[in-house]
């Protein structure tokens, strides 16, 4: 029986277009509240330190199991946590059935740390080497190692971390001339190919230590402009000073800000963010140094190695050509943003909207007014309450969205706040089922898309479905959205999944809505913000009775 999650990944991983920008995303961390623990040292060393400590209770598997909870009122309770944990583990999913609360299928996790995906022609590799103890750390694409974990497993000691690092950014080596960070920004047959150079010339070794560390720190030289310099920065940056490869790369800039950066073929939003939200939970709760704590007299230059790679004239080419496409293709994002600041969860909640229905209509509402149409949209859910689940779609883009949406574009003074508010409300509840319906496993996109594969490993003539039109348009997703709320998160961002399209990653706060876009030449992200914050507008004003501004 084959795994029911290999197609998903056969189709992450046979993709051969660069992994930058087609698939990675980023998370942004808020700061630490305590201000003075966003010096990029201080942070860098704690938040290191809260990750190791989340790999080793992973390890132990102390890790509480994360859970979907259909009804949280009843579920989400000290009592049925006490309950659940003397359930033996065959059992407890019963349990949790008679609450309607599902733990969810924690099976991406063992691919978060000691990863990589290496690129293979025609189809990549997960590698894993949970054996290996080694941090990889880059800075000003210089690539270091040293041991965060003893023979025994346990961490290396915290001020011993800082002491390393803080070696490491003492280093004044210049930026090397030919930096290998962008062999990992290739097309994936063509690095492929470059990497079969790299270990036919002497660099297996060092290779090796890139793929099996424990993940990548990148410390990056200046600080962080502005949220749209930001986005830029973690999602790709210039390319120098990450290693795209790794299941994640761990971002602390100059002054602090920081983001996890990730390869997104083994894993979802769901793993991320788990570790994501313990991780600034513990380094801003329990750090494990003070920004007064000094580092202890470490030999700093004999546990940290800096690996140097023999380059012959082909990889400094194909460094030269990775150099080029990559800054060629990265100057043509555009990444803007706003913040809706006139309410969010809580307003919507109290006039029964489902939050996520109305950023989702503001959406529809907005490329209706800039383009006069209404296009394929997707937006990404879990469905990890399935054994080795990873995500179904939700289309929100329904007959009840462009009714809706044409009301408040195109004729809204012929219709009563009232009647806009019942379409809203309309909308909202069919919203509220489609994501129900996915989350259960009950959407289309998987089934037809499992369907196909099958057709095409059975060598069965591709079924006639799969070559009308309307399946092309369906799977030409124009908006592309994601949502993440977490305390942790300041925001997080992906670039368009098609040329003509925006990447949309959006927050609906408790008190404020937040949304991160992304597009290319063909498509303008900031006109379409200011057509978004008209639709939220618009909406707000229908909510309070009052009539919309034309």
């Amino acid at each position: 029986m084959m795994d029911s999650s290999g197609p998903w990944f056969d189709m992450y991983l046979s993709a051969r277009d660069s992994i930058v920008l087609n698939f990675n995303p980023f998370i942004a961390f808020n700061p630490d509240p305590k201000s003075e623990y966003n010096d990029q040292l201080t942070r860098a060393t704690n938040m290191t330190v809260s990750a190791i400590r989340f790999l080793r209770t992973l390890r132990e598997g102390l890790l509480e199991p994360e859970v979907f909870h259909l009804n949280p009122a009843k579920s989400d309770t000290d009592t049925f946590k006490k309950l659940i944990r003397f359930v033996p583990s065959s059992l407890s999913w019963y349990g949790a059935y008679l609450v309607n609360a599902y733990p969810l299928d924690m099976s991406q996790y063992f691919r978060l740390f000691n990863s990589t995906r290496l690129p293979r022609p025609g189809r990549d590799e997960l590698f894993t080497d949970d054996k290996a103890r080694h941090l990889l750390v880059l800075r000003k694409g210089h690539f270091y190692v040293f041991d965060v974990l003893d023979e025994n497993g346990n961490i290396v000691s915290a001020s011993e971390i800082q002491a390393h690092l803080k070696y490491i950014l003492s280093d004044n080596s210049p930026v090397p001339e030919f930096p290998l960070a962008y062999l990992a920004t290739e097309n994936r047959d063509v690095w492929a190919e470059l990497r079969q150079k790299l270990v036919s010339d002497g660099n297996e070794e060092n290779l090796k230590k890139v793929d099996s560390a424990v993940f990548c720190l990148c410390l990056d030289d200046f600080p962080i402009k502005d949220l749209v310099h930001l986005s830029h920065n973690m999602l790709h940056g210039d390319g120098t000073n990450r290693w795209f490869d790794k299941s994640f790369n761990l971002i602390i800039a100059k002054d602090g800000t920081a983001a996890v950066h990730f390869e997104h073929a083994w894993g979802d939003g769901v793993a991320v963010l788990r570790f994501f939200n313990e991780v600034f939970k513990d380094s801003t709760q329990a750090p494990a140094i003070t920004p007064q704590s000094q580092p202890v007299r470490a030999d700093s230059s004999a546990a940290v190695q800096k690996l140097s790679f023999k380059l012959n004239d082909a990889l400094k080419a194909g460094i030269s050509a990775a150099k080029e496409k990559f800054d060629a293709t990265t100057k043509t994002l555009t990444i803007d943003l706003i913040r809706f600041q006139r309410g969010g969860k809580e307003f919507l909640k109290k006039e029964k909207l489902s939050p996520d229905s109305v950023a989702q209509l503001a959406f529809q509402m907005a490329f209706l007014r800039q383009y006069g149409q209404t296009v394929a949209t997707y937006e990404s859910c879990s469905t990890a309450a399935f054994k080795h689940g990873r995500t179904e779609t939700i289309r929100p883009a329904s007959i009840f969205t462009k009714r809706c949406s044409e009301a408040f574009v195109r004729e809204p003074s012929k219709h009563s706040a009232k009647e806009l508010q019942q379409m809203m409300a309309e909308c909202s509840k069919y919203h509220g089922q489609l994501t129900k319906e996915a989350a259960m496993g009950q959407g289309f996109d998987r089934h037809l898309f499992a369907l196909r594969y099958l057709a095409a490993a059975k060598g069965i003539a591709l079924p006639e479905l799969y070559l009308d039109p309307a399946y092309g348009q369906i799977n030409h997703n124009i908006l592309s959205t994601s949502t993440l709320v977490s305390p942790a998160v300041n925001i997080g961002g992906f670039a368009p999944v098609v040329p003509d399209g925006f990447g949309i990653g959006y927050a609906v706060h408790d008190n404020w809505i937040g949304c991160n876009i992304s597009s290319y030449p063909g498509r303008n992200a900031r006109e379409f913000l200011q057509c978004v914050e008209k639709a939220l507008e618009d909406m707000f004003d229908a909510i309070e009775g009052k009539p919309i501004k034309i």
